[in-house]
């Protein structure tokens, strides 16, 4: 099955490996299932991810094919130096050509992954969501998240947002477009009847490697809707 995954090399050489990885597989730590490191370990490769994305999200993942490179390339997800862009498909449309989504998360009950404050305490303020210092919760742990978006393109049912996470959290532009008003289509954290896939795509990511700037692209999935990609630049 490895082999499957190897003809959706983005960009490949002695030290780094890039995946357009599909809905629905892990990247790694799949308990009862395969995951991308397991299934290339059984073909005699070893990669370490610099970074992980969920597993109903398709798209760009970043490997290290050794521990010295791995330790590079995860300083920079640390520092923030590298760019990554998402292609998100939410429900409905109506919303601002760009905007910022500068929400705290926190963990609550079962593990699942929200806003540091109630929903009605959130704002729209030009284009910025945000919550008042006041209203942020202060018995848990929080974290500081923001999250950059485009709207290329959108109709009164669903829009297409390019979304930038300037902070890496787990969920995050789940749970920030969920919380604004706009989930993404076909999210199960969200739509426990949801079928299909999840619209959430992985789409390009930059970095810097061998001593000049990489940015690598995955296609957006088939079943997005149909768009003109130059919309996206």
């Amino acid at each position: 099955m490895w082999t499957d995954y190897r003809k959706r090399v983005l960009f490949e050489d002695d030290a780094v490996l890039v995946l357009d990885k599909p809905a629905g597989v892990s990247v790694m730590g799949e308990r009862h299932e395969s995951d991308l490191v397991r299934m290339a370990a059984e073909a005699g490769e070893t990669l370490f991810p610099a970074h992980r994305i969920d597993k109903v999200t398709s798209g760009v993942i970043l490997f290290a094919k050794d521990l010295a490179g791995h330790g590079a390339l995860t300083r920079q997800f640390n520092k923030r130096t590298v760019r990554k862009s998402y292609l998100a498909v939410v429900a409905p449309g109506g919303l601002p050509t760009t905007g910022t989504i500068d929400l705290p998360l926190s963990v609550g009950r079962k593990n699942r992954v929200r806003i540091a404050a109630p929903r009605e305490a959130i704002t729209l303020s030009g284009d910025v969501w945000s919550v008042p210092p006041e209203a942020v919760f202060d018995q848990v742990p929080t974290y500081p998240s923001v999250t950059e978006l485009r709207v290329p393109w959108q109709d009164e049912q669903r829009a297409l947002v390019v979304a930038d996470p300037l902070t890496g959290r787990r969920h995050q532009i789940r749970v920030h477009l969920a919380w604004i008003g706009h989930p993404i289509v076909g999210d199960p954290l969200f739509d426990k009847a949801a079928t299909g896939r999840t619209h959430l795509h992985a789409w390009r990511l930059s970095f810097d490697h061998a001593g000049t700037r990489i940015t690598v692209e995955a296609p957006a999935p088939e079943e997005f809707p149909v768009f003109d990609v130059s919309l996206l630049d």
